[in-house]
C-alpha cells in the first residue's frame, strides 16, 4: 500500500480501477514481470463488476466448447455483424480474435476456472446461440482466499447499500473479481485503496507518464514507465456529466457503487486531447424505485404490465433489460413508469430486482401503491383511470389468447427464459387477481458507455486518430465497441476484459 506522507512512487503500469476489465489488465502485467500497482478510490475492489452476475461475453472459447455448445468465433462475428451499426472493423476483429486466448490464458492459472451461463442472448439474429455462449467464473470460498483479498471484495449490491458484509461463498462478479484479485497478489502486484485519480501525468514529448492520485495528506504522483490503464468505469454517477453529454437517467438511479464513477479519469484525458464519443448512451436497464429514491437493476417479469404515466402500455416487458430501458428513456412520460401486477405471489414482486426492497417499506415510501380496484389504483397512482383499465383488460385478453398482438411479448427465447405461466403463452399471466399493486419504475443503468476513444490495442486516441503514448482505456471509460447495442448478458465485461489484455500486450511490444 502507499504510505502516508509520499509523494512520488515509481512503477511499470498503472490501472485505474479495479473492474473486471482494469484487474484482468493488472492480472496479465503483474505476471508479465511488470511492477504494477492497482489504485482504486473507494475501500473496496470491483465497483459495478462485482455487482454483477459476473457473466462474461467471450465467444469461441473452451469453456463454450466443454458445454457442447453451437459456438464459435465465425459465429459470434455473423451475430455481432447482424445486430451493430457501423461498428470499428479493427476492434471488432481484435475482440472476436482474442476472446478465446485470453479465456485460455486465464484458464491456465490454477486460481482461475469458468463454466458455461445459461442466459439467453439479446437479440434474434443470425449467430445467436440457443440459450446463450455467455461464461462465469466458477463460485470460490471467501476461506479459501488471501485474507487481504477476501476483506478486499466489495459485497453484492444489496448487502453493500444495507451497508453489511459480504457472504462467505463469492459467486458470479464477486468471484470474478476475488479471483483476479487473487491472481494480482499472488504475482507480486500493489494494491492501493482510497485513493481518487485526480489528473493524468505527461511529459515534454506529449506521453502519459502516470497519474495524479489525491490522498488526505494531498496529492501522490503515481509514475508509470510502460503505460496507464484507465478502466475506472464511466461517469454514470455525476449528474453534471450525464447532462453534459446527453445521458438520459440519474446518477442516483445507476448501479454503480454510490459515490463513485463520477468521470475525472475521462476529464483528466480528455485535458490532453483525447476523442471522445458519447452517442452510445449507457447500458440501461429499467430501475425499481427505492424508498431511498435509488435504483434497482430490475429483469425477467413473470407477470404483470408497464405502463406510462398515460396509463398505457408501450413495449414487451419480457424485452431484454437494455431494450426495455431504451423504450423507457423515448419518451418522458416513461420516466417514471409504473409496473402493475396482482396478488397472485402474495404481494411479492413478480420479477428479479437487485435489490427488491421490502414491500412493507416500499408501501409506507409511496414507491409501490395497493388498492382492491383497479379504479383504487389508478387513484393512488394518479393515472387515468379508464386508460388503466383498458390497458389492463387489453393484457388479460392477450394473456388468455395467448397472442400479446401490441409488443409480440412470449414469442422470442428471451421473453420466455425467467416466465413460468401456466397459459397458452407462459410470458403472459394475467392480472386479475386483487388486491392490485403498482411498482414505480425508474430509469436504470449499468453504467454510462460513452468515453474515450481507442484503437484495437486500446490506446486512447487524440482527436486526429493518433495514439496517445502510454495511456490506455478499457471498460466502460473507453467508447463502447457495441455502440447502443447490447449483444447478450456480459458483452461490459468481457469486452473490458479482452481490451485490457490487448492493452497490456501494447505494453510489452
Amino acid at each position: 500500500m502507499i504510505g502516508t506522507g509520499e509523494d512520488l512512487r515509481e512503477y511499470d503500469v498503472v490501472v485505474v480501477g479495479s473492474g473486471g476489465g482494469a484487474l484482468t489488465g493488472a492480472v496479465l502485467a503483474a505476471r508479465a514481470g511488470l511492477e504494477t500497482l492497482v489504485v482504486e478510490r473507494t475501500g473496496f475492489l470491483g465497483g459495478t463488476s462485482a455487482y454483477s452476475g459476473g457473466a462474461c461475453w467471450l465467444p469461441g472459447s473452451a469453456v463454450q466448447q466443454r458445454a457442447g455448445l453451437p459456438d464459435s468465433t465465425d459465429g459470434a462475428r455473423e451475430y455481432l455483424r447482424a445486430i451493430l451499426e457501423e461498428p470499428d472493423e479493427a476492434r471488432l476483429e481484435a475482440f472476436l480474435a482474442h476472446a478465446p486466448e485470453l479465456v485460455a490464458d486465464l484458464e491456465a492459472e490454477d486460481l482461475m476456472a469458468f463454466e458455461w451461463l445459461p442466459f439467453a442472448e439479446y437479440y434474434d439474429a443470425p449467430g445467436r446461440v440457443p440459450m446463450g455462449r455467455s461464461i462465469q467464473p466458477v463460485k470460490v470460498r471467501r476461506d479459501d482466499l488471501p485474507e487481504e483479498v477476501a476483506a478486499w471484495v466489495r459485497p453484492p449490491v444489496e448487502l453493500d447499500r444495507a451497508g453489511q458484509p459480504g457472504r462467505r461463498t463469492l459467486t458470479g462478479g464477486q468471484a470474478l473479481v476475488a479471483r483476479l484479485a487473487a491472481m494480482f497478489v499472488e504475482y507480486g502486484g500493489t494494491v492501493s485503496l482510497d485513493l481518487p485519480v485526480t489528473g493524468l501525468l505527461r511529459d515534454d514529448d506529449g506521453r502519459v507518464t502516470g497519474a495524479v492520485g489525491m490522498s488526505p495528506e494531498g496529492p501522490i504522483q503515481l509514475r508509470a514507465r510502460r503505460g496507464v490503464l484507465l478502466g475506472a468505469g464511466g461517469f454514470e454517477g455525476s449528474d453534471a456529466l450525464r447532462a453534459e453529454h446527453g445521458v438520459p437517467g440519474a446518477a442516483a438511479w445507476t448501479m454503480a457503487p454510490r459515490d463513485t464513477n463520477t468521470g475525472e479519469p475521462i476529464t483528466a484525458a480528455v485535458a490532453l486531447g483525447a476523442a471522445t464519443d458519447f452517442t452510445a448512451g449507457g447500458w440501461f436497464c429499467p430501475g425499481l424505485e427505492q424508498p431511498d429514491g435509488g435504483g434497482s437493476f430490475t429483469l425477467g417479469f413473470r407477470s404483470g404490465l408497464m405502463v406510462d404515466q398515460a396509463g398505457r402500455r408501450y413495449g414487451n416487458e419480457c424485452l431484454p433489460y437494455d431494450r426495455f430501458g431504451r423504450l423507457m428513456a423515448e419518451r418522458p412520460e416513461r420516466v417514471p413508469s409504473w409496473f402493475v401486477f396482482d396478488s397472485r405471489e402474495d404481494g411479492r414482486f413478480p420479477g428479479i430486482a437487485m435489490p427488491e426492497g421490502d414491500p412493507a417499506e416500499h408501501l409506507a415510501a409511496g414507491t409501490w401503491v395497493r388498492a382492491d380496484t383497479l379504479e383504487g389504483l389508478a387513484e393512488a397512482t394518479g393515472l387515468p383511470a379508464d386508460a388503466l383499465r383498458a390497458s389492463v383488460e387489453r393484457y388479460n385478453a392477450a394473456c388468455a389468447s395467448g397472442v400479446d398482438e401490441d409488443f409480440g411479448r412470449g414469442e422470442d427465447e428471451y421473453d420466455t427464459f425467467f416466465a413460468g405461466g401456466e397459459g397458452p403463452n407462459k410470458a403472459l399471466t394475467p392480472c386479475d387477481r386483487p388486491p392490485y399493486l403498482a411498482a414505480r419504475f425508474v430509469l436504470s443503468d449499468l453504467g454510462t458507455k460513452g468515453g474515450l476513444v481507442t484503437d484495437a490495442a486500446a490506446r486512447v486516441l487524440h482527436e486526429d486518430g493518433s495514439p496517445m503514448p502510454g495511456l490506455y482505456a478499457v471498460g466502460n471509460t473507453a467508447a463502447s465497441l457495441f455502440g447502443s447495442v447490447y449483444p447478450g448478458p456480459g458483452a461490459p465485461l468481457g469486452s473490458a476484459m479482452v481490451f485490457a489484455s490487448l492493452a497490456v500486450r501494447d505494453m510489452l511490444a
